[in-house]
């Protein structure tokens, strides 16, 4: 096994990720630009940290009927639910392959002396392979929260606010690998340019059609080399970006020539798809709350093109007021509804944050409100799929504000309109 090998990488990741060093997508990101591996091991690396820590309860209750109470250190769970994911998790992996790699892993990674346990733990569900899949199948049923591997107080709730059968379509979202999607920049280019030079540069796509889309190219990227050596993405002409946060923006509806307030606005995807349907005239104030995420930004929309905007500090935000013509408030959130697309973050969130995430919300709206125009529309997005986050922040905004008036307001559901989860509201100054 040499240091190119995609569970050795994984598994590295996975180890990381527990010592707090990041996000793992940002973890892996890192370690595959080192590595430099071929698309086929590229994915398998990817498939084995992302699905480990998907599954990460559900394979730990499967360890934990092995070993009978006793708790394993950090590296040897890290092992076993390597092994286990390949096994019950992964088809394309000989089941066998799997045990022989991992226990490769064990003697190479400093585990030799654990080596005989991980073999016996893992041939011992091969030979119970059949009865484990049923117990996997059952325990979807009997307990969601294991089965689904998702924290149980979220599963609670969603069964609560949603019913069991919406939620469990939910919980099952969730654990399927996002897709990737672009958003054709017509600041630089048109949908048929772009699709010609994806086309020498072998990028393989579908088109994308909901309901809000209208007439705003988004298309799917279903291969890809990687998109930092694409010089179409270089030279701006596309932006990675689910068709779920377009919404926010197509019902802002800016127009040429007026002045926009983005006030949550880092990395810029919406930003820069404001300035697109403005053609690019007129101003956008960008703000965000520390320099690094403006820094990138700016970067995005210096590649992309979006020439209005103005990029400024939350802290040294201080305009005169009814200054706006519309106002995006894209508030910082719990993002529930992007757990597909962020693996860690089912791991990360809790009601606490939920709560603390609201009065945070609230305060971004009540700053806004008093900047727009009369007459000027107000937009309040999310990625959470939250009640507390969304259709109550509006409705506290509303009741503190009686001079707004909720003109539109939808919720994205993931399973439903097949895109990441989103809330946006269409708010007037009367």
């Amino acid at each position: 096994m040499n240091r190119q090998n995609p569970r050795q990488i994984a598994l590295r990741v996975l180890g990381r990720r527990r010592g707090g060093a990041g996000f793992t997508e940002n973890l892996l990101e890192r370690s595959l630009a080192k590595a430099k591996l071929q698309p086929p091991d590229r994915g398998l690396c990817q498939e084995l940290a992302y699905g480990v820590i998907r599954w990460q309860a559900t394979l730990d209750w499967l360890i934990a009927r092995k070993i009978h109470g006793r708790e394993p250190k950090a590296a040897l769970q890290n092992l076993l639910r390597l092994g286990l994911y390949q096994i019950f998790w992964l088809d394309k992996v000989p089941a066998h392959a799997a045990v022989h790699e991992t226990v490769e892993l064990a003697k190479r990674g400093g585990l030799g002396p654990q080596a005989g346990l991980v073999n016996a733990i893992l041939r011992g569900y091969l030979r119970e392979f059949d009865s484990t899949r049923k117990a996997l199948a059952g325990l979807k049923r009997t307990d969601p929260a294991l089965g689904y591997s998702h924290p149980r107080w979220l599963v609670e709730k969603w069964r609560r606010h949603r019913d069991h059968e919406r939620a469990r379509r939910l919980l099952e979202w969730n654990n399927t690998p996002p897709k990737t999607f672009a958003r054709v920049n017509t600041l630089k280019t048109d949908p048929g340019r772009l699709l010609n030079r994806w086309r020498e540069e072998n990028v393989e796509f579908g088109p994308v059609r909901r309901d809000w889309l209208e007439e705003n190219p988004v298309f799917e990227l279903k291969s890809h080399p990687p998109l930092a050596s694409l010089e179409s993405f270089r030279d701006g002409w596309f932006y990675i970006q689910d068709p779920s946060t377009l919404l926010a923006p197509i019902e802002l509806a800016p127009q040429s020539g007026e002045t926009i307030l983005d006030l949550c606005a880092a990395p810029g995807g919406k930003t820069a798809f404001i300035a697109q349907l403005m053609n690019n005239q007129g101003k956008i104030v960008a703000c965000d709350v520390s320099e690094e995420r403006l820094k990138l930004l700016r970067e995005n929309c210096r590649r992309l093109g979006a020439t209005c905007v103005e990029a400024v500090l939350s802290s040294a935000f201080s305009l005169q007021l009814s200054a706006f013509d519309r106002i995006l408030v894209d508030a910082p959130c719990s993002n529930t509804g992007v757990i597909r697309r962020r693996v860690d973050l089912r791991w990360r969130i809790s009601p606490a944050e939920i709560l603390r995430l609201r009065k945070t919300q609230i305060k971004l709206l009540q700053l806004a409100a008093p900047k727009l125009k009369p007459g000027g529309v107000l937009v309040y997005s999310t990625c959470s799929l939250e009640p507390e986050e969304n259709q109550e922040v509006v409705r506290d905004f509303l009741r503190g504000n009686q001079n707004f008036k909720l003109e539109f307001e939808r919720e994205l559901l993931p399973f439903a309109d097949r895109v990441d989860g989103a809330f946006v509201a269409r708010l007037t100054k009367v």
